[in-house]
């Protein structure tokens, strides 16, 4: 499965499985977006354009139906609160 790394973009990851032709784009903050079926090309052209974020408003975000992320793609970024009680804890006790 091809896999290429950015690091000039608020795109940082795109995977791409030639065998379901699904794009997995892996965004700066945690978020993962997924889009099926994408031509092997297009991936290509991504990892090849000098801003792989603009080449993806242009060339995939409207022309590639959304899809959910491929096993082991996280959505939310690494080690982030799951809930309110993760971030604030819990409420004080009263006495």
């Amino acid at each position: 499965m091809p896999i290429r790394e950015f690091t000039t973009s608020r795109l940082r990851k795109a995977n791409y499985d030639p065998a379901t032709r699904q794009l997995d784009l892996h965004w700066q903050g945690g978020n993962v977006t997924a889009y099926k079926p994408v031509p092997e090309e297009v991936f290509w052209r991504l990892c090849a354009a000098p801003n792989p974020a603009t080449y993806w408003e242009d060339r995939i975000a409207e022309e590639y139906p959304k899809v959910r992320p491929m096993a082991g793609a996280r959505q939310g970024g690494e080690g982030k609160p799951k809930d309110l009680k993760d971030l604030f804890g819990g409420l004080p006790e009263e006495d």
